[in-house]
C-alpha cells in the first residue's frame, strides 16, 4: 500500500512526424508465436484452421493444439507491445524480480501505480531532477526488493535507467540481477578507475545497473565526501531515472545522507514488522535533510 500527500501535474508534449517514425511496426501475435517456436507452416495453417472453428484467438488456439504455452504467449503479447519481457531462464535466476519475470501480475501492476504517483511528483517539468533513494527503518523491509522492481518499472517506459546499489553495508543488487559484483560505486568514490562499472540487464536494453564492488570498511565517509554528490549529478545527466538503494536506517546515517545527496526519498516500512517510532524518525530525519520525501510504502509480507 502506498501513501502520499501531495501531488503534481505532469508536462504532455506533441509527437512529431519523425518520432512517429521510430516507433517500430506492429506483429501479430500469431507471427510472434510462430517465430518464437519455430512452428512450420502446416502447423501454423492447422493453428489458424483451429482458431477459425473455435472462434478463439490465435494464441488460445496454439495452446489448444499444444503448439505453445502460456508462457509463450504472455512473451508474443509483451513483443507486440514493446514490453520487456525476461526470457524463461533469466525468470528463473532472478525471482525477485516479479516486474519483469510476471509483468502482468498483481504485483507487477502494484509497482506500475506506484511508479505512476512518483512520476507526478518527482518528474515534473517544473522539477528539478533528481535520484530516488529508498530508504528503510530496519534490514528485511524489503527496500532491495523494491528498489529493484521500481527500476524495472521506470525502465519499462522506455527511459534509460539506472539502479545504484549503494547499500555499502549489505550489498544485494547483484544478486538480485545475477550480475558481477568485482567492481562498482565503492571503486569509484576511492578514486579508483575500474571498467565497465555500470551493467546493462539482459533482456531489459533501457536498465542497467551500478553495483557496490568490493565492501569498504568506510561507507559513511565514502557518502559524505563530494564525490558522491557530483557523481550523482553526472548520472541524472546520462540516466533518465535513478534509482538508489540505501542501507537500513539501524546501520546509522548512511540512508540519510545518501537521500540528501539524491534530492528526493521514498520510505519503505514492513507491515506487522516495523515500529512506529523508527519510521517516525526516519522520515522526520529526512524532512529535516534536502531531500524532498516522496511517501511511504507499507510491504505487505
Amino acid at each position: 500500500m502506498a501513501k502520499f500527500r501531495d501531488s503534481a501535474s505532469m508536462g504532455i508534449g506533441t509527437v512529431n512526424a519523425e518520432e512517429l517514425a521510430a516507433i517500430p511496426a506492429d506483429r501479430s501475435i500469431g507471427s510472434i508465436i510462430a517465430e518464437t517456436r519455430n512452428l512450420s507452416a502446416e502447423q501454423v495453417e492447422k493453428v489458424l484452421d483451429y482458431q477459425r472453428e473455435k472462434g478463439i484467438r490465435f494464441g488460445e488456439a496454439a495452446i489448444a493444439l499444444g503448439f505453445a504455452s502460456a508462457d509463450d504467449v504472455l512473451f508474443a503479447l509483451a513483443q507486440q507491445f514493446h514490453y520487456p519481457y525476461a526470457p524463461e531462464e533469466q525468470r528463473k535466476g532472478s525471482p525477485e524480480l516479479v516486474a519483469m519475470n510476471q509483468p502482468f501480475g498483481i504485483q507487477a501492476e502494484a509497482f506500475r501505480a506506484i511508479r505512476s504517483q512518483i512520476m507526478m511528483r518527482l518528474f515534473g517539468d517544473r522539477e528539478e531532477r533528481r535520484a530516488i533513494a529508498v530508504v528503510s527503518p530496519d534490514s528485511g523491509d524489503g527496500k532491495t526488493f523494491f528498489s529493484a522492481n521500481l527500476a524495472v518499472t521506470l525502465a519499462q517506459l522506455g527511459g534509460r535507467t539506472l539502479l545504484v546499489d549503494a547499500d555499502m553495508r549489505g550489498p544485494r543488487q547483484h544478486q538480485v540481477f545475477n550480475i558481477d559484483n568485482g567492481a562498482g560505486l565503492s571503486g569509484i568514490l576511492s578514486g579508483r578507475a575500474e571498467p565497465k562499472v555500470i551493467q546493462q540487464v539482459n533482456g531489459m536494453p533501457s536498465l542497467f545497473i551500478l553495483p557496490v564492488g568490493i565492501t569498504p570498511p568506510n561507507p559513511l565517509e565514502l557518502v559524505e565526501r563530494p564525490a558522491f554528490g557530483l557523481l550523482v549529478r553526472e548520472l541524472l545527466a546520462k540516466f533518465d531515472h535513478v534509482v538508489v538503494d540505501t542501507p537500513a536506517a539501524i546501520y546509522g546515517s548512511d540512508c540519510a545522507v545518501i537521500a540528501a545527496r539524491c534530492g528526493a526519498a521514498l520510505v519503505v516500512a514492513r507491515q506487522h514488522n516495523s515500529r512506529v517510532g523508527s519510521l517516525q524518525d526516519l522520515v522526520a530525519s529526512l524532512g529535516a535533510s534536502t531531500a524532498k520525501v516522496a511517501g511511504v510504502i507499507v510491504n505487505e509480507f
